[in-house]
Formats: structure tokens, sequence, C-alpha cells
């Protein structure tokens, strides 16, 4: 301001001084006054924010009044054309001033070169001897245009000013020539007549739209470009980060004071200016920016979905031209899309952590599961970094039936939920509390200084459990055994869990509360142990192998299912029974693939039978630690489509054990199993003193009578008594009733005089390899293809027997053993 200022008395004092106010000069002023006005007229817009800037071709018509005429009556004449455009433009006072005065001061520069450089007027000496001074002073103007311009547009948009200079700078330079080049023409043009400088606005307004028209496409190709990278900005799955390059990439593309994104489900709101996040919050802050405000939803495509809301706030009045609102809708619909995306990686990332921890967690008490101490355990033990000694606490409740019996699973469950807190309380941070399932819970004590200080953190564990439970309102009292054990040399964690089992039982056959593993008191035997260190090779090489016993019916002789039961083929001591592994494959944590190969053996057998024209279903007994396991019914499942078996084919048959009446999780595994079409046995009926509460619970298909009630029964009127009412409990409940241990013909006609349809024993056959029943299958008894015994009467004869009993249908699914205990 200044600077113009003083240019301006410097050039009114000239005028007069010098007698510069001819008619002349004065028609020469107001052409020049006309030609500034036209190359202020014709300029450049841009708008920075609320505020629209233009860039004009005022410095050629200046540079050209400085060749021709009186430096004073140029700089006049630069600050009145710039005037009047800018009061007819009705731009706010301050732009006016400063347009004006930065005007004057480049003509007054320009026109000072000239002046040093012997520049005289009128110009008549040659082209080439002036033409330097007249670079000199065009380059002069130029660069304190840009000099004076661009801190102005650098400040406005807050970018620094390297960068605004940078932006545009090859359209600039050939704009530079191109302004040159009108100078020099319209120069040539005026040396030749003087009057042509009329023509000299004309020539300045087809350049300059020609020029406005590259600098046009060059400005939407760029903002085209900026919008390309913005939405391949926003391509990341975090919301938060989505919602940060929103807010900050709109702010530098439509060139807005404020930006705000609001989403509707979450009441979440991101505020930004000046490429920063100023807030992020609920819905209802209110803005800083008085002024006009654009707003555009955030939908998809189809416009059905609207998530949230977009927001360009401006200081001033903005209108949007129709390239920027285009823009507008690409870049919300970009940004809906983008926000969308984030919200389902969010919801999917949500539900496998939920699932995760359902899988390595217990659902009642919130402990973790036996599988989750597995994995941990066997890590602390693999770290060749970990410091300190590792110990295990295996704690068992005494007496928590009686809690079930007398008050209830949900009081039990109470019970549970107080022991778990109470231990998770009492465990330091680098401790792993768990419950192994029932009323089993283990402590994995890691970083111990020495071995002996795992007892006395098992005594404070069990002391935490002295003080009576509140039970809802009743004071109740809950007794602990607890066995320790120090992580072994080899083995790893299933070792180490099997060392604090065996002080845990050591400990309530004793009486003592604690007791600590020795291996002088470990009544393991020996050979057992070393079979289950084999037993990964084993399932690895499989060396586990399943026969077959078949499942008759009593009357005719058919068979109709047949048991599978799984032999060790060992390669060193031959064929191993079940009994002297299942303990060891349950514990060693190998539970799951064991299972799978067994099932996997009985189901292609299944399928061989079928296909010769035997459609028996298979029995295959079920450990009840794989009834523990929510995935075992998707891996049965998946096993019967992989053989192309009908679920019916399959029974399962349940050892009568007691945790399966107290785990809810239990209940969930076989209703799906039963839902899903597989059948249920109950094995070994009637031994046990919780049968009738298991079946009350249990959606079985089969009871199976155990071979002990079958060997007595003609002997025993007690056993007799039993399998006479089991018969009759299965006929009301109307369930296949299968018996067991059937060794001779005496035998089998008891037992289908009492009613019983089905059996299994050594009388029909030992169990056989697939192969070999096929075999026996296809000769059959006295020529009669599938059946293993001759008929108890002859076809058509009138049987009379005592009693109702249950009809001959076709049962799915039968299993029995005579001593002999299947695996899966």
């Amino acid at each position: 301001m200044f600077a113009a200022a003083v240019a301006l008395a410097v050039s009114i004092q000239l005028v007069y001084v010098r007698g510069l106010t001819t008619s002349a000069d004065l028609t020469r002023a107001a052409t020049l006054t006309f030609l500034v006005a036209v190359a202020a007229t014709v300029n450049v817009r841009i708008r920075i924010r609320a505020t629209t800037h233009g860039i004009s071709w005022t410095d050629a018509a200046s540079v050209i009044g400085l060749a021709v005429a009186p430096v004073p009556w140029v700089v006049i004449a630069t600050g009145l054309g710039v005037a009047i455009i800018r009061v007819l433009g009705r731009l706010p006072p301050i732009k006016l001033a400063f347009g004006v005065a930065k005007e004057m001061t480049v003509a007054a520069a320009g026109g000072l070169v000239l002046i040093v450089s012997g520049w005289t007027w009128p110009w008549s000496g040659p082209v080439a001897r002036s033409l330097p001074a007249l670079v000199l002073a065009y380059l002069t103007v130029v660069v304190l245009d840009e000099l004076l311009m661009f801190p102005v547009l650098a400040f406005a948009t807050r970018t620094p000013i390297r960068n605004r200079f940078r932006q545009g700078l090859d359209l600039r330079l050939a704009s530079v020539v191109a302004r040159f080049s009108v100078i020099l023409s319209s120069l040539l043009i005026l040396r030749i007549n003087p009057t042509f400088l009329v023509i000299v606005p004309p020539l300045v307004l087809s350049l300059h739209l020609a020029n406005s028209g590259r600098l046009r496409s060059r400005a939407e190709r760029d903002a085209w470009q900026r919008l390309a990278r913005t939405t391949d900005a926003l391509n990341v799955v975090d919301l938060d980060e989505v919602l940060t390059t929103g807010v900050t990439q709109a702010t530098e593309l439509f060139s807005a004071d404020e930006v705000d994104i609001e989403l509707h489900e979450e009441n979440r709101l991101v505020r930004g200016a000046g490429g920063a996040i100023t807030f992020r919050g609920t819905v209802g802050e209110p803005s800083a920016i008085e002024g006009s405000m654009l707003s555009t939803p955030l939908e998809g495509h189809d416009q059905n979905i609207d998530i949230g809301v977009l927001r360009l706030r401006f200081a001033g009045p903005v209108q949007l031209s129709e390239r920027e609102q285009y823009t507008l809708r690409t870049f919300a619909s970009a940004l809906c899309t983008a926000v969308r995306n984030a919200q389902a990686y969010a919801e999917l990332a949500r539900v496998a952590e939920e699932h995760e921890y359902a899988a390595t967690h217990d659902a009642l008490t919130g402990l973790s599961n036996r599988r989750h101490l597995l994995d941990e355990g066997t890590e602390q033990l693999t770290n060749r970094h970990a410091e300190g000694v590792t110990a295990l606490v295996l704690i068992d409740l005494n007496h928590f039936k009686e809690v079930n019996d007398t008050l209830g699973h949900g009081a039990g469950d109470q019970v549970l939920m107080q022991v778990a807190d109470r231990l998770r309380a009492a465990a330091r941070p680098d401790d792993l509390v768990a419950r192994l399932g029932g009323d089993e819970f283990a402590v994995l004590l890691r970083g111990l200084p020495a071995p002996a200080i795992a007892t006395h953190r098992a005594e404070s564990l069990l002391d935490t459990l002295h003080e009576p439970l509140d039970l809802d309102g009743m004071r109740i009292s809950v007794e602990a055994s607890g066995g320790i054990a120090v992580a072994p040399t080899s083995g790893g964690m299933p070792e180490l869990l099997r060392r604090a089992d065996v002080a845990m039982y050591q400990a309530k056959r004793t009486g003592q509360r604690i007791s600590t593993y020795a291996p002088t008191r470990d009544t393991a035997d020996l050979g057992r142990l070393t079979l289950g260190g084999e037993l990964p090779r084993a399932v690895a090489d499989h060396e586990f192998t399943v026969t077959f016993q078949p499942i008759v019916d009593l009357g005719s002789g058919a068979a109709i299912g047949a048991e599978a039961l799984a032999r060790w083929h060992h390669p060193t001591h031959g064929m191993i029974d079940p009994l002297r592994f299942l303990e060891a494959v349950e514990r060693s944590g190998l539970l799951p693939a064991f299972a799978e190969a067994i099932l996997d053996q009985a189901l292609i057998a299944a399928g061989t039978w079928r296909s010769a024209g035997f459609d028996l279903p298979v029995s295959v007994n079920v450990s009840p630690r794989s009834l523990l396991d929510p995935r075992f019914p998707g891996a049965v499942l998946a096993r019967l489509r992989a053989h192309d078996l009908p679920p019916d084919r399959l029974v399962l048959e349940l050892t009568e054990t007691l945790t399966l009446s107290q785990l809810d999780v239990v209940d969930q595994v076989l209703s799906r199993l039963r839902d899903s079409g597989v059948r249920l046995a109950l094995d070994d009926f009637g031994t046990g003193y919780s049968s009738l509460s298991l079946l009350s619970r249990i959606p079985v298909h089969e009871l199976k009578i155990d071979r002990s009630f079958v060997t007595a029964m003609e002997s025993a009127p007690e056993a007799a008594a039993v399998i006479r009412s089991t018969l009759d409990l299965g006929r009301s409940l109307n369930l296949t009733v299968v018996a067991e241990g059937v060794e001779s013909e005496p035998q089998r006609r008891a037992l289908w005089e009492l009613g019983c349809a089905a059996g299994q024993g050594h009388l029909f056959a030992r169990p056989l390899p697939a192969g070999a029943l096929l075999a026996a299958l296809k000769r059959g008894a006295g020529g009669r293809p599938g059946t293993l015994a001759p008929p108890l009467h002859d076809a058509g004869a009138v049987i009379r027997l005592p009693g109702r009993r249950t009809g001959g249908r076709n049962r799915t699914a039968g299993t029995g053993r005579t001593g002999e205990r299947g695996g899966g």
C-alpha cells in the first residue's frame, strides 16, 4: 500500500511539473486506462474457500503502456483502469485497495527499470537494441506480481508458499511467454501506427480466452486427479482413519473453511479445518463457522442407505460450479462406501474376536478352558527364554454333586462362578486360571523362583475357598482338594496335567487338602505311560484300526447293525486293547484326531456294506471329553457328508457319566447331533445310579443293557428283573433296546421271550474286520445272506410270548461290547 501511494504521488507530481497534460497525452492516457480495464476484466477466477480471486493480464497492458507512454501516466492509468473494474465488480474495499495498489506498484517498478535502462519516449530506437530493456522490465513486473500475490494465496489456503508457487508453474511460464509475445506484437503494431492501439484490447482478449481455456482444462484435470487420490486414500478398513481422511481431504478438495462428517447410527461427529481434526465426539457440538453450509447425504449408489451426512462450511456465501457439485456427489458416495466397508470390517473383527474368545474360554465362568490352558502351557514350556519354574495346581471341589442334587443346577452354577472369582482374585497377574470342566479348576503358575513356592501358592489359592459362599441368602461351605506338579523335563503340557491329576486324586484318597506329585506314588502303569508317549506317532502313521461286532435281530438272526471297536496295531507290541490306551488318548490332546480317524474308518466300512446291498448302520463310541467340544457336531456331520452317508446311518454311543447331566454344552452338542439326524445310544445302561436322571435329559434313541446283567440273568433273579424293567422302560419311551454279551442260545431265547429285539455277542460273531464281516454277511447262516444265526422259529409260526414286546422295527444303529471299549 505504501509503495503504491508513493508511486501515485510521484506520478501526479511529474504530470504537473513536466506539463504532461496535452490533449494527445490525455487521449493516450484514456486509451491506456481502457486497455488496462480490458486486461483486468478478462481474468482467471480461482475460489479459495469463500473468497474468489482473479488473475488478470494487467501486467501485459502495463508493460505495453510503459513502452509507448510516460511512466507517470501509465501508473495513473493502471490505477484508474483497475479501480474502475474492481468497483464495477463490487469487490470488498480491502480487496479493491489491494488490487489497485499491487498493480500500480508493479507498473511503477517496470517503469523504473525502463528509466534506468535509458528508455526514451516516444519509442523510436531499433527494436533489437530496445528488446533487452523491455524483457528486463517485463520480468520485473512478472516476478514482483508473483511475490506480492502468492503469499496472499498461501495464507488464504493455509498451505506453504512453496507448494502454492509450484502449483501450475508450467502453465504460468507458458502464459508469461504468451503475454510477452502479445506485448512485442502490440508494440510492433504501434510502431507502424500509434492509432492501432485500439486493436490491442481485442488481441489481448482473444489470447486470454485461449490461455484461460488451457488453464480451465488443466484445473479440471487436476481436480479429477485429486478426487482419484482422495478416493484411493479412503480405501482403508479402520473407521477412525476413514473419517479422518474424509475430513482432511474434503477440506482441500473443496477449499472449505470447515468440514463435518456425521454418522447417524453411531451418533458420531468428526470435524476438521485446515487439514487437521478439531473435534471428535457425539453429534450436537456447535460450529464456530458462521456463513454458508453445503450438505450432502452419505448414501450408496442405490440411494437406499443413508448412513450420515457430509457438511462443507464456508465463512461467506459460496456457489459450487457444476463440476464441483458432481465432485461432491462422487466424493460423498465414495466416503459412504468406505464407511460401510470399515463398519463391516469392524463387525467381522468383533465377531471373530468373540469366536476366538469363546473357543478359549469357559462360557459360565469366563475363565480359560482346557484348550487355552494347554496352548498357554505348551508355549510356556517351549519358551527357551522363560524364567523361573512352571507348575500346575489342579483343584477339584469335594461333594459338589450334592449342591446340584439338593439346590439345583442354578445354585451349582453360582457356586462355580463364585469359586472362579475367588481363584481369579487370588492368582498373580502372570498366572493362568482355567476351568477344565465340571467342578475341576486349574491354575498355571509361571515364573516361580523355586519349586517349593508352588506349595505355598496352592495353599493360598485353596485358602480363598475356605470362607463360606453366599448363595441366595444361604451360607455354603465348599471344600476342595488340590494337586501340585512341577513341569517335567519331557512330555510337555499333557504330562504336566496328568501329574497334577495324579497328585489331586492322591490328596482325595488320603484325605489331604493338597498333595504334591511324587514319582514314587504314581501308580500309573509304566507300559501305559510309554504307549502314551507314542500316541502322536501312532495317529500320524494310522496305526489305529477298527473291527466290527454285528448287532443281530434275536428272532430272525439277521444283522441289523454293527459296532466299531478301536484297536491299536502297534509295530512292536502287536494289537493293543482300547482299555490300555483310551485314557492316555483323552489326556494327550490328540482326542479329536483319534476320534476322526476311527469315525472315518467306521463310515468307510458302512459305505462299503451299503454298496454291497447290506445297509447297516454303524455305531461309534464317543468320549465324554468330545462332548465338551462345541465343534464336535460340525466335525461329525462333515465326515458324513464326505462319505455320502445319511446321518441316521450313524449311531453315537454315550458312556453313562455323571458330568453329562451337569454341563450345558453337552446338551447343546447332543441336541445338534440329534436334530441333524444322527442317532444316539446310552451304553452300559443300569450300571450307574444316575441312569434314569440321564435318560430324562439326554435325547437318546437306544438303550444298551450291560453284559453283566445278561451273564447273570439265568442265575440271579435281580439281573432278570433289571433287564425286564429296562425293556418295559424302552417300550414306554419308544426306544430300541439292545442286549450286550449274548454268548449262548439259552440267553438269546430268554432275552427274546422277555421282549428284547436285538443283541450282540460272541454267539453271533466276534469283532471282525470290515471285509471279513461283509464276507460273513454274503455267506449268511444256512445259506441266507445277511443273517448270522438261524431263526428262533419257522416262518409263519404263531409264537405266544408273555407280556408285550417291541415290534421288529428297523433300528438305525446299535452297539454293544463284550468287555471292550470302542473309540471316538
